[in-house]
């Protein structure tokens, strides 16, 4: 186990981002805890209100995003020193990450359904860093063989027909698959040559005048939202909190 551990991440130099990934996962854990607690009044933990102004944890998280950051670009890869700015830096990621809804709409919404934004780009970080760490490299890199390898233009083709697949599926509207395509260029290539999202650039170009292809892509992006709307939810609820319920208005008499 030792040497299989030392093989796979000391030796590679994998092993900041493993301590990263791992700080981060467990502090948007333990920070998720926290704030369930503080929003159902248990234990001690309260929100910090210096002066009335809330402080969202997002704050500290940038502070450790920058100090962990930087101190990782000076220590390089290897040492004590690598290891513990990692850990700085995947603490304050975590923290960060786990207010992005907030950030992206400044506002505080972490509790609304606007929130739930937070914990899909948390989930969706993690399963990135986990198929770098498993060797995958951007753009289909990794699947170069020794003759590509050693000439560029294999590499450089490879690359950007790669990243062709990314751009279609991001303009048909499957941000998801567009981004783990940049490091498994196999789900890019599915996203691409599948029928759009019929509210994406790539619907209101194309199939503006091709009444059956968005008819079709209609009714697919129905039956996959009603299949998988359900699932996603629950998943997000069980990770972060299921989010505040908006009173429906009162019916007019």
């Amino acid at each position: 186990m030792g040497h299989w551990f030392d093989h796979n991440f000391v030796e590679p130099g994998k092993l900041p981002l493993l301590l990263a990934l791992t700080a981060f996962v467990l502090t948007f854990a333990v920070t998720r805890i926290i704030t369930r607690m503080i929003r159902a009044g248990k234990g001690p933990f309260r929100n910090i209100t210096p002066g009335g102004v809330h402080v969202h944890h997002v704050v500290p998280g940038v502070v450790l995003s920058i100090v962990g950051g930087f101190g990782a670009v000076a220590s390089g890869r290897h040492g004590g020193t690598a290891a513990v700015c990692a850990v700085v830096f995947g603490m304050g990621a975590g923290l960060v990450l786990d207010e992005f809804a907030l950030i992206l709409h400044l506002d505080d919404v972490y509790w609304t359904e606007e929130g739930r934004r937070s914990v899909e780009v948390v989930v969706l970080t993690a399963a990135l860093v986990l198929l770098v760490l498993g060797g995958f490299s951007p753009l289909g890199v990794d699947d170069l063989n020794d003759d590509q390898e050693q000439g560029r233009l294999g590499a450089v083709l490879t690359v950007v027909v790669n990243f062709c697949f990314v751009l279609i599926a991001l303009f048909k509207g499957k941000a998801r698959m567009a981004v783990v395509g940049t490091l498994v260029p196999f789900v890019a290539l599915i996203a691409a040559v599948r029928l759009a999202r019929p509210t994406s650039m790539w619907a209101r170009r194309f199939y503006r005048n091709r009444h059956r292809a968005r008819s079709r892509a209609v009714l697919r992006a129905y039956h996959h939202d009603v299949r998988w709307a359900g699932p996603r939810r629950r998943f997000q609820d069980l990770i972060g909190g299921a989010p505040d319920r908006v009173p429906a208005p009162p019916s007019k008499p």
